[in-house]
């Protein structure tokens, strides 16, 4: 039975990572660091500690708030050192022995690893490694790392490290504790964001700003594409042990993913929200009454759009919060409801008007369906659809649950096809240069790309090892992925 018929339709967020060193109420920090990050991952999480003696590992099922919240968990994660992870799963990937942060007793000493993000040739890394007599026992490719560590020829830790990171394509933003660091890399293009923080001394590693905000700790800078920071009681060391290449953080992050009180890589995330309604709205209004929000991700590019076109702003669909993932349908007639059980149409701001809805993204189209036909049932006498990102015509493979490329609705069909789809009178998507526009960007560099916007392009920005002579597959379907 599918339990989630309103979620099967969106991209999902990844994963988030949080880690603090030297803190006495290590566990609770990273506890707060992950509610913050929730958005990022809503499966499982999971937190390491260190008490200068031992780790302590601690992972569930569900979100933050409802496990590591209880002060019986909080009293068996102690320790000045911790790091945490919040998790999505992806297809193949699900189960309490996948929930990060993995740990392992190496001969180096014990040693914890969170990431987010997705490495590309993980399956072939892990077929070698087996023949090698190297025993798994999960389907995520985060632990590869671990493994390559392990086998390492290199003498020191942090030599160790990076010989395995050397390794890997993809994208990784991760965060590492052993017993007397705790690390932090971005994989050398930075696809995934992190950020280095600092709460009364006390040094921070965030996948995001706002989980800085919430426990009231400064934020010092971004982790950089391709460094690698060791933290230890000597203080910050940067490393840079890759190769260096153009940068190509992943675009979406400002569509989507990023909680819109983040800044990411020096922008605020709702500012770029809101230029790209308004781009939106330069390159493709259409006469009508009102402008509205599938939220809630819709909401602030439907702010930007409806100013820029000097419209009312209004909430005409209106969300329950308190629909999750884990809702189960008893009954066939209530499966059928889908969205309903989400959104419900707030028809007297719509009854009699033309509308405008404003969304982030199309992936299958089915939910685009049926708000569409909800909003209509609520009156609306023209019904408008305007998309706050190019159409997605591309798999993620690094750390975004995307469905098939065959499934995505943007692969098969022209726009007037997909506008039919969904029953709407107009449709229309902002083009990749007014994406980049509202990046601060003049226009998409061709040759050399400043993002990664591969699921709107196909420009893959790495190889893609693991998928090589397939066609229309999930990113590491096997694997699971990272999150």
């Amino acid at each position: 039975m599918d339990e989630t018929p309103f979620d099967d339709d969106e991209l999902h967020e990844e994963c988030g990572v949080f880690g603090i060193f030297k803190r006495t109420d290590a566990a609770a920090v990273v506890t707060l660091g992950l509610h913050a990050l929730q958005h990022r991952g809503q499966e499982a999480a999971g937190i390491v500690s260190y008490d200068g003696s031992q780790f302590h590992v601690e992972r569930h099922a569900g979100l933050i708030g409802d496990t590591f919240t209880k002060q019986a968990v909080l009293e068996r994660l102690p320790g000045t050192s911790a790091i945490g992870h919040t998790r999505y799963a992806t297809t193949g990937g699900g189960g309490l022995r996948n929930v990060q942060p993995f740990f392992a007793e190496l001969s180096a000493g014990g040693f914890a690893v969170a990431h987010n993000g997705n490495i590309t040739n993980a399956l072939t890394i892990q077929r070698e490694l087996q023949r090698r007599g190297s025993i798994f026992s999960s389907t995520s490719d985060t632990e590869t790392i671990l493994h390559l560590v392990a086998t390492s020829a290199a003498r020191h830790f942090v030599e160790k490290l990076i010989d395995a990171l050397s390794r890997l394509e993809g994208a990784f933003s991760l965060v590492g504790l052993s017993s007397k660091k705790m690390v932090g890399v971005r994989d050398p293009l930075g696809i995934r964001p992190l950020v280095l923080g600092d709460l009364e001394g006390s040094p921070i590693l965030a996948s995001e700003t706002c989980a800085l905000d919430i426990i009231g700790a400064d934020f010092v800078r971004d982790i950089e594409p391709g460094e690698l920071v060791v933290i230890s009681e000597d203080g910050i060391e940067s490393i840079f042990p890759f190769q260096a290449r153009r940068p190509r953080f992943c675009i979406f992050e400002y569509v989507y993913f990023a909680r819109p009180d983040s800044t990411v890589e020096g922008r605020n995330v709702y500012e770029i929200r809101k230029k790209i309604g308004g781009e939106l709205a330069r390159e493709s209004h259409v006469e009508a009454d009102i402008v509205v929000p599938v939220p809630d991700s819709g909401v602030p590019a439907a702010i930007g759009y409806a100013q820029e076109a000097g419209l009312p702003f209004e909430l005409g669909i209106i969300r329950n919060h308190y629909v999750g993932r884990t809702f189960i349908q008893p009954t066939d007639s209530i499966r059928h409801m889908g969205v309903k059980l989400k959104h419900n149409a707030n028809r007297r701001m719509i009854e009699g008007k033309r509308v405008i809805l404003v969304d982030d993204s199309i992936v299958r189209g089915t939910t685009s369906q049926k708000i569409v036909q909800m909003v209509r049932e609520a009156g609306a006498t023209e019904v408008h659809m305007r998309i706050a990102s190019p159409p997605t015509r591309a798999s993620c493979f690094y750390g975004v649950d995307t469905p098939e490329k065959a499934k995505l609705l943007a692969s098969r069909m022209t726009i007037e096809e997909m506008a039919d789809f969904i029953k709407v009178d107009s449709l229309s998507f902002l083009s990749i240069d007014g994406l980049y526009r509202a990046t601060d960007e003049p226009s998409r560099n061709k040759l050399t790309p400043q993002f990664c916007d591969a699921c709107f392009t196909g420009d893959y920005p790495t190889s893609l090892t693991d998928q090589d002579g397939t066609e229309n597959v999930r990113p590491l379907s096997l694997l699971g992925g990272a999150g």
